[in-house]
């Protein structure tokens, strides 16, 4: 690693999503977009009790990418900690270093919050352990923190807008086009329902139910790459019924290229956000979706707030209602050359890693 290069820690989970090909590209382009700015880039997982396929996982797309990583369990070798004491920038993504001996050690320490909603509610609730402590700059995806409209609780903390960073390169258009509309979920998402002066916030499973007879209003195919538990095996029947067509996501998208093969093979994009995205207003944005229309492919997904920042119509097309996403699936049909290509001039302008980051670095000072 060149000493004339500034070095940037990035921290996140990897091996601890093995598996989960779209999660793998939320951290790899991170690192790869800090590295197109000039950094030698560290990726550092914090897991202990690693298995052997959850460490061939994290090998297997550290090399892929040339991303120099390490999987820390308990034991930390002196080239790491030296590392981290002489790095520029820390990227601590959901606070996921916990290690005292790498965290204190780089110049500009940013968390960074790619949970809007579930952060600020657990915060609020002292159930974070001091996950955020010992951080100069807080982001999030949730772009409305902080503003009129968006009810989560701040505690003191300013959080900084950032949108979900996709390296335009990886994610060019074209691609063969399948029939409607894909997406790639999971039912309930990572976390149970959170709970918070006296309102529970509802999980992806509730907003789906609300669209689910959408193939049967439109006549359109609708597609969900879905990580969905037995225990929702009524849920699946009910997709089902309404005309959803079902795929396993370990086996279209379980490494970072079979995801982006069922991104870029697809024609559109159809999803619900959390529940608690909505609920709440935070603006939040799916870095998934930034791949989908990076590879031109127009996104057709429920308003979190995030429509006062971007431009949607075309391209990218907001909804609240069943109606409205009646109105734009069918919009996306009628003049499907017209929104493939504002889908990739949206990633161009408000998503491509080399702007997000760059500005990031601009406002913390690097």
């Amino acid at each position: 690693m060149s000493s004339s290069r500034p070095i940037a820690i990035v921290a996140g989970a990897l091996a601890a999503k093995s598996g989960n090909g779209g999660h793998a590209w939320s951290r790899v382009s991170i690192a790869l977009g800090l590295r197109r700015l000039g950094f030698a880039v560290v990726f550092i997982e914090e897991l202990a009790g690693a298995t052997t396929s959850e460490r061939d996982y994290f090998e297997r797309v550290c090399a892929q990418f040339q991303i120099d990583g390490s999987l820390v369990d308990r034991k930390l070798s002196y080239e790491l900690v030296a590392r981290a004491d002489a790095a520029d920038l820390l990227l601590n993504i959901g606070g996921h270093l916990t290690c005292s001996e790498l965290k204190r050690g780089p110049r500009v320490k940013v968390y960074l919050d790619d949970d809007p909603g579930y952060t600020q509610l657990w915060l609020q609730a002292r159930l974070l352990d001091g996950r955020l402590d010992g951080h100069d700059f807080f982001f999030t995806f949730g772009e409305n923190i902080g503003l009129p409209g968006c009810a989560l609780p701040v505690d003191g903390i300013t959080w900084r807008p950032l949108r979900p960073p996709v390296v335009l390169d990886h994610w060019s258009p074209g691609g063969q086009l399948s029939e409607g509309f894909r997406t790639v979920a999971s039912w309930r998402g990572g976390y149970g329902r959170v709970e918070a002066d006296g309102h529970r916030y509802g999980q992806k499973a509730h907003e789906f139910r609300r669209f689910v007879d959408m193939p049967l209003l439109t006549g359109h195919r609708y597609e969900i790459a879905l990580k969905i538990d037995r225990g929702d095996a009524s849920d699946e029947e009910l997709l089902r019924s309404r005309g959803w067509q079902l795929t396993d996501p370990t086996v279209v998208a379980a490494a970072p290229d079979d995801f982006r093969a069922y991104v870029q093979g697809s024609r559109a994009e159809f999803s619900v956000a959390q529940g608690i995205y909505v609920e709440t207003r935070c603006a939040w944005f799916s870095d998934r979706t930034t791949r989908f229309l990076a590879s031109g492919k127009p996104a057709v997904v429920q308003d979190t707030g995030f429509s006062s920042h971007l431009p949607t119509g075309e391209g990218l097309l907001a909804f609240t209602t069943v109606d409205e996403a009646v109105d734009a699936t069918n919009a996306v049909e009628r003049d499907y050359k017209a929104h493939s290509a504002a889908a990739r001039g949206i990633a161009e302008k408000h998503f491509d890693s080399d702007k997000v980051l760059g500005r990031m670095l601009e406002e913390v000072g690097l």
